[in-house]
């Protein structure tokens, strides 16, 4: 199965489609994407396909369709926590994507509930990190999505992590972090810079009982990779972390240790019916020189 992926296309000074593209992901070949042009496998929002010389367009909503070679297999296994006519609510492993990204395309959360469910309209309503494990909502049906999305645009879920970091003794705790949160170097890394805050987290203690602690974190906003920068920038990355503070080698994902991060608990009134809604995962963190959760 080979599900659509999606682009707005950022501001660039890119001649064209193909030129755009190919800079944007370089580990997929111009000959790739000039065969998947050749093939109508990239089209515009209503579904038309688009030349490869069409001058670049910012703001334009592309679908996109990735197809892996050779994909490898990741052997821990999501779990559906709740599932109701509007939400499902699923439990993810580390490791897994949430939606096609670098090497998944079929093994990712998104295409391994599709194929369990059958609902082809199955869409998440918000972002959680491979790396990261936990709750992830999803929106069974278009004709009440938005209400559930506005519940992550107007900032009326509560989601709550946890994480396992080195201690940190020297701060009093509960604390809040607050920084502005920008694209950083490479692309895919976030950084701190100067300016008007735009990224809020709680940081709370639970454990303090040795050089790890278990610490639990509430996000007020929604930045990309906020809770592994705002640990990393206290002092206290996040066990696993290879992005921040520094950038690590590339190893191989299903053998390097898990990120101790974890998306515990989701919780928000329903706007349908009202219903005070509170999930949360069974899943728990572990230290390097634990036995580790098998997913």
């Amino acid at each position: 199965m080979s599900l659509p992926s999606r682009l707005q296309l950022p501001p660039a000074d890119w001649a064209c489609l193909l030129d755009g593209l190919c800079a944007r992901f370089p580990r997929i070949g111009r000959g790739q994407w000039q065969d998947r042009f050749a093939r109508g496998r990239v089209q515009d929002a209503q579904g038309r396909a688009l030349a490869p010389d069409q001058p670049w367009q910012v703001g334009l909503d592309i679908v996109y369709f990735r197809e892996v070679s050779d994909e490898p297999r990741i052997p821990f296994s999501e779990r559906i926590v709740y599932q109701d006519e509007h939400l499902l609510v699923a439990d993810k492993p580390h490791h897994l994507p949430v939606t096609p990204a670098g090497g998944y395309v079929r093994e990712t959360l998104l295409a391994r509930l599709v194929a369990r469910t059958g609902n082809t309209d199955l869409v998440p309503l918000h972002r959680l990190d491979r790396l990261t494990a936990g709750l992830v909502l999803f929106s069974q049906r278009p004709d009440s999505r938005d209400a559930y999305q506005r519940l992550f645009r107007e900032r009326r879920i509560d989601k709550t992590y946890e994480a396992l970091a080195p201690a940190l003794p020297g701060l009093q705790f509960p604390l809040e972090r607050r920084s502005r949160i920008v694209a950083g170097e490479p692309f895919f890394r976030m950084a701190e810079a100067p300016g008007e805050p735009n990224a809020r987290t709680r940081v709370e203690v639970i454990a303090a009982d040795a050089a790890v602690w278990h610490y639990r974190l509430r996000p007020e906003t929604g930045r990309k990779h906020q809770l592994r920068v705002h640990m990393a920038a206290l002092g206290a990355p996040i066990l696993g972390d290879d992005l921040y503070p520094q950038l690590q080698p590339a190893a191989d994902p299903l053998r390097a240790p898990p990120l101790q991060l974890l998306a515990r608990a989701l919780a928000f009134q329903d706007p349908l019916d009202g219903r005070r809604r509170v999930f949360s995962s069974d899943r728990s963190l572990q230290a390097p020189d634990s036995p580790a959760e098998a997913g």
